[in-house]
């Protein structure tokens, strides 16, 4: 845990980290320069992921208000909602995430992105199409009707050292999976409560792995946070051992 870091504000933190890593879609909310006819906040639907750390991966192409704002005041909000289906969706979670919306030039982010969006594959190479990257500030968690935090970067992400350790690997190790191990994946799936069938390995990070099939994606989270590629196998050994001996009406592994 960071120094000061109270354990409510770990809590806290992990809450929005779930929340971003989960969410596919986000409003992002960015300013309109002075010189506008009408300055003040634009919102707009956009596209997300996340790095290994949780910091929001975005791509935008130039000819979109968003980034024309960006480029004159980096300064946003993403919202992340996870309210999706609930009758009362205000006592359900959701999570702002402020921050600075800057242009990455990173060809393993660009990769990492696409993994979560294949689909932005199509425009991706356009000539007017950037990624870019939140470098998070802090965040707003409403967890429901009283349960109201400000959380500080700290919280929200994940040390830079140890996700940068795993992005060096992450690429080979995805490989290996889905070359070496694809019947463990759709164990890994069955043993979430997922068919299995047709998944196959997208991300990985220090705190567990994301599958996709077609349009899902299923999270299988690690049971301890991994801060190298040996802890990384090491965990991923132990994960598809347990999927081998537990079928998906045990707890989740």
């Amino acid at each position: 845990m960071v120094a000061n870091m109270t354990g409510e504000q770990a809590d806290h933190g992990s809450t929005v980290r779930a929340l971003i890593r989960a969410g596919r879609r986000a409003s992002l909310a960015t300013l309109l320069p002075e010189e506008g006819a009408a300055p003040g906040p634009y919102v707009s639907l956009v596209m997300v992921a996340a790095d290994l750390d949780a910091s929001p991966l975005l791509l935008l192409s130039d000819l979109a208000l968003h980034a024309r704002n960006l480029a004159t005041d980096p300064r946003a909000a993403l919202l992340f909602d996870g309210t999706e289906g609930l009758a009362e969706p205000l006592a359900g979670e959701r999570a702002t995430v402020i921050g600075r919306v800057e242009r990455v030039a990173s060809e393993g982010l660009r990769a990492r992105y696409l993994r979560y969006h294949p689909d932005a594959a199509r425009y991706a190479a356009f000539a007017d199409f950037a990624l870019y990257r939140m470098r998070v500030t802090g965040a707003h968690l409403v967890a429901g009707f009283g349960r109201i935090a400000s959380v500080p970067a700290a919280a929200v992400l994940l040390p830079a050292e140890a996700a940068q350790r795993l992005a060096a690997v992450e690429g080979a190790l995805l490989d290996e999976l889905a070359r070496e191990q694809s019947d463990g994946l759709q164990l890994l799936a069955h043993a979430r409560g997922a068919a299995p069938g047709g998944w196959r390995p997208i991300g990985l990070d220090p705190e567990g792995l994301d599958l996709a099939r077609e349009r899902e994606r299923l999270r299988v989270p690690f049971p301890a946070p991994v801060t190298d590629a040996e802890q990384l196998r090491a965990a991923l050994v132990g994960l598809l051992q347990r999927a081998r001996r537990r079928g998906p009406s045990e707890d989740a592994i």
